[in-house]
């Protein structure tokens, strides 16, 4: 019946700016981009993928920022890295900043980034 997580979903304040750095800096593809009329206050979507994962990104009007007080919510993404070390000195160059350094846990090693509107974007790295 039910099969997988088809997306997730993201309310950026500039969506180009948003796919640029989905795209240019972590690898998806823009699979499809579209307007709405007549949807207020949603103004357009479009849809990234990494892989078989997708990303769903809503231009909205007005939008507020995103709380960063622990509340009941879906809290971020999370793309598994191959290599941290790696990763997290690419995403340096890029000028991406790195909310929380890379730590191991046990049998991976887990760090966070932000996205340019300050979403976070964890990383893992599973030591196999």
């Amino acid at each position: 019946m039910f099969k997988r997580i088809d997306h997730t979903e993201i309310i950026p304040v500039d969506i180009d700016r948003t796919i640029k750095f989905y795209t240019e800096v972590l690898g998806f593809t823009l699979k499809e981009r579209f307007g709405l009329k007549d949807r207020l206050p949603m103004k357009e979507i479009a849809y990234l993928t990494l892989g078989d994962t997708m990303l769903e990104v809503i231009a909205v009007a007005d939008p507020k920022p995103a709380s960063k007080d622990w509340q009941v919510c879906y809290k971020r993404i999370a793309i598994e890295v191959e290599d941290m070390d790696k990763a997290i000195s690419f995403l340096k160059s890029k000028g991406v900043r790195i909310a929380v350094a890379p730590v191991r846990l046990a049998t991976s090693f887990r760090a966070e980034v932000e996205d340019p509107d300050g979403l976070t974007i964890e990383l893992r790295q599973w030591l196999r």
